[in-house]
């Protein structure tokens, strides 16, 4: 607002506009709008460069949780640095600088991301069509040895082979693709450079022969990373459902944010019952809902309705009344290990694993710099009720320490889950989960009126 309070300058997006402050223009913005086509603006990278890092030392000044650095001579630190910033050539490098400078600290939480950095314009955005393949010199084509594919409940979540209307099963050959022989390449991924997100033609033979066109819609390389956690996630939910007989649930959280909300109901409501649950925060990456999953766990079973008809049920309404076990490994990070730490204080289950990542320090990630990258601050420490620091530095050390050696979990095993079936097994048979069951109900009859206690009424006179 100017000084006189008569004009407003508004920022929308990449736009300025200038309006007066009466609220007298309503409708066409454009005709306020400041135009900047024409203008050119003369920038010295190096000087930007210097001021962006002494705004990342200045804010991890005046953000950072302890007042006192950790006991680290903040201003040496910056002398010490500051020399260099003359020696940076780009972006990049100065990220890596302002890393160097923040690691003095000792903290995690502290990422150091984003700003003007150049991208290639040559970048190639290649496709996936959700599958492993082979190739089959004999044959003619790639073969395609495996189709990842997630829950069934969620058909739309599936990989671009794994739809069901494609009829496309392991061991089918692509032999082109739009209309490119697949053998004429030395890597079948060359076929789909540039193709993610859009659609290619296939042309498949199937185990009998048979030879089709089909159009599909590749996804990018992230996608298909999404697609095979997918289905290690749904692997293991099938495992325990399996070798449990149905007695222990099972719900995987890849983070603590409102999509890992969503996940958690549509998981963990099914099984609530179970006598045993295993909650997997194995490479859980954080976010903020530890308290909101923690206050379903602390949920008690205090009163129990018995219909007409069927099996009683509890209230508080699904709370969980049998063992819990939660799984972490060197990859729980942030607010999963929180929930960890709050399993194991509250008493509410066993941790099973390896001792996770180490970062409790919280930040809000709002000191952002003068070309939106960042060094982000930690900002909120997290201590106990017995007055010491909890997790930061150090993580949260499980129960029960088990590992997953590497090349076992390369061909599949995974010894955290094999323990917690077992745990929970034992557990469930040494401390069964008691069938509630409805007392005898309750005999509400009027006592017995006989004559020999009240005399017979008296009749009227004839």
């Amino acid at each position: 607002m100017s000084l006189d309070r008569r004009v407003l300058l508004l920022s929308q997006g990449d736009a300025l506009y200038v309006l007066p402050s009466d609220g007298s223009l309503r409708n066409d913005l454009s005709r306020a709008r400041v135009d900047l086509s024409g203008w050119t603006v003369r920038v010295n990278p190096h000087d930007e460069w210097r001021q962006m890092f002494v705004d990342a030392w200045r804010m991890q000044r005046d953000y950072f949780y302890d007042r006192e650095m950790h006991g680290v001579d903040w201003a040496e630190v910056r002398a010490r640095y500051e020399p260099l910033v003359s020696r940076v050539t780009d972006r990049a490098e100065l990220s890596d600088l302002i890393a160097q400078m923040v690691g003095e600290l000792s903290a995690l939480h502290m990422f150091v991301r984003g700003g003007d950095l150049r991208t290639a314009p040559e970048a190639i955005d290649a496709g996936s069509l959700g599958a492993a393949v082979e190739r089959d010199e004999r044959a003619g084509g790639y073969r395609i040895t495996h189709i990842y594919r997630g829950d069934p409940d969620l058909p739309d979540q599936a990989g671009p082979l794994a739809r069901p209307q494609l009829d496309v099963r392991e061991g089918d050959l692509i032999v082109a693709v739009d209309g490119v022989s697949t053998r004429s390449v030395p890597d079948f991924q060359m076929l789909l450079r540039n193709a993610a997100n859009r659609r290619v033609r296939l042309r498949v033979t199937s185990g009998d022969a048979t030879t089709r066109d089909l159009v599909v819609t590749a996804v990018s390389l992230r996608r298909e990373l999404d697609l095979r956690y997918s289905e290690w996630e749904y692997g293991r939910r099938q495992q325990v459902e399996a070798r449990s007989e149905q007695r222990i649930g099972y719900v995987h959280l890849r983070g603590m944010t409102a999509v890992d909300m969503a996940d958690w109901q549509r998981n963990f409501y099914p099984v609530y019952n179970r006598a045993g649950l295993i909650v997997d925060l194995r490479r859980n990456t954080g976010g903020n809902i530890d308290s909101w999953l923690l206050s379903r766990l602390l949920r008690q079973a205090w009163f129990f309705w018995q219909p007409r008809v069927g099996q009683p049920s509890w209230n508080m309404p699904y709370a969980f009344r049998g063992h819990l076990v939660v799984l972490v490994d060197q990859d729980t990070a942030s607010d999963g290990e929180a929930f960890a730490e709050g399993v194991k204080r509250m008493g509410l289950g066993t941790v099973i694993g390896t001792r996770t990542w180490g970062g409790e320090i919280w930040g809000s990630g709002s000191n952002a710099l003068l070309d939106r990258g960042i060094a982000t601050a930690p900002e909120t420490g997290v201590f106990g009720p017995d007055g010491l620091w909890l997790i930061e530095g150090h993580g949260v050390d499980p129960d029960i320490v088990v590992d997953n050696p590497p090349h076992a979990t390369f061909t599949g095993e995974d010894a955290q889950l094999d323990a917690a079936l077992e745990f929970l097994s034992r557990r469930i048979a040494e401390q069964p989960l008691p069938t509630p069951v409805a007392p005898v109900y309750p005999d509400k009859r009027a006592p017995l009126v006989t004559s020999t206690t009240v005399g017979s009424p008296s009749l009227p006179p004839q």
